[in-house]
């Protein structure tokens, strides 16, 4: 029998200096069955052909080259709802799920800044009106599931084109600070024309609040008083997204 190991069930280590996995030299039959049919049919029909139990079990193989996955993948949906909430879930929540371990926790947290990076490259550089459902797929991707409140601002050129995308600040899990003057001022370095406001409810009912309300009626005043548009300011929960503008609060 050769002993030559399968290319496509090795584990590939991200660092290196990475030890060698120890253990047989192949994979059972029937593991490695399971698993090339899974390869097969999410390259024939994608990922909307899949569940998200299955999905997830493609990104752990590489992590977990020699086991079967699919109970583990089971048990991170049960605990986190869903393919994005798992891979969007902290570290230190996911190393609570019995066998969970660093190198699976690595490949989840490269997953979830793949997808984050891709979502920005399909928003920054582009109009804002003919991108809008873009910039709003890729808030949910990094915004959605996040177990503290996070505050973010899109800068705009005159052409309502996306120049930046920063954070300006991070909270708890009902309350970020935010400081008008410093968005205002950031928005003059960056020779914006015009803003956009973004936080999420870690609640995930994404109402505005009254402190809300107050916090946009200050930065819009601070903005106009420097020629500054307020486009918009959207809250993102769990599943949906209330926008300001269009909810009459702007």
């Amino acid at each position: 029998m050769s002993t030559e190991r399968a290319f496509h069930d090795l584990a590939l280590p991200l660092f290196a200096g990475s030890p060698p996995l120890a253990g047989p030299a192949r994979l059972p039959s029937y593991i490695r069955d399971h698993r090339s049919r899974l390869r097969e049919r999410f390259l024939g029909g994608g990922a909307a052909a899949m569940p998200d139990y299955e999905l997830l079990e493609l990104v752990l193989f590489r992590a977990i080259p020699r086991r079967d996955v699919k109970p583990l993948a089971r048990a991170l949906i049960d605990r986190f709802g869903d393919f994005s909430g798992v891979i969007s879930a902290p570290p230190e929540r996911l190393s609570e799920v019995a066998g969970i371990g660093p190198a699976v926790v690595t490949e989840l947290k490269v997953v979830e800044a793949a997808a984050h990076r891709l979502a920005q490259a399909r928003v920054i550089g582009r109009p804002v009106i003919s991108s809008w459902h873009a910039l709003i797929a890729y808030c949910r991707a990094s915004m959605a599931h996040r177990g503290t409140e996070q505050f973010r601002v899109f800068y705009l050129d005159r052409k309502n084109v996306l120049i930046a995308d920063e954070e300006q600040g991070r909270g708890t899990v009902d309350h970020v600070p935010v400081y008008p003057r410093e968005v205002v001022k950031r928005a003059l370095l960056l020779d914006a024309s015009a803003l956009i406001l973004v936080h999420n409810h870690p609640s995930g009912d994404p109402t505005p609040s009254q402190a809300d309300i107050a916090m946009t009626a200050e930065v819009q005043r601070a903005a106009v008083a420097l020629g500054i548009m307020l486009h918009d300011h959207v809250v993102i929960g769990k599943s949906s997204e209330v926008s300001f503008r269009s909810e009459g609060y702007l």
